[in-house]
């Protein structure tokens, strides 16, 4: 247990002496944001929801592309 909480510590101080790290990591957590939330909206649309209307075709759909040979 006790090395756990040194790594614990390690982490913790090393965040808090931070300067530039926080700036870059606002920079990732924005960038993350970006990506996932945003771009999913536009470029990745629900497409089994959109074009069939009950859960047995979209299971039927889904069935049918994973089983099919290649």
């Amino acid at each position: 247990m006790n090395v756990f909480k040194r790594i614990f510590r390690f982490y913790v101080e090393g965040f808090r002496s931070m300067t530039l790290g926080r700036t870059l990591w606002a920079l990732i957590i924005i960038k993350l944001f970006i990506m996932f939330a945003i771009l999913k909206v536009f470029f990745f649309p629900n497409f089994l929801s959109t074009n069939f209307s009950n859960d047995d075709d979209r299971a039927q759909h889904v069935r049918s592309e994973l089983s099919r040979p290649r």
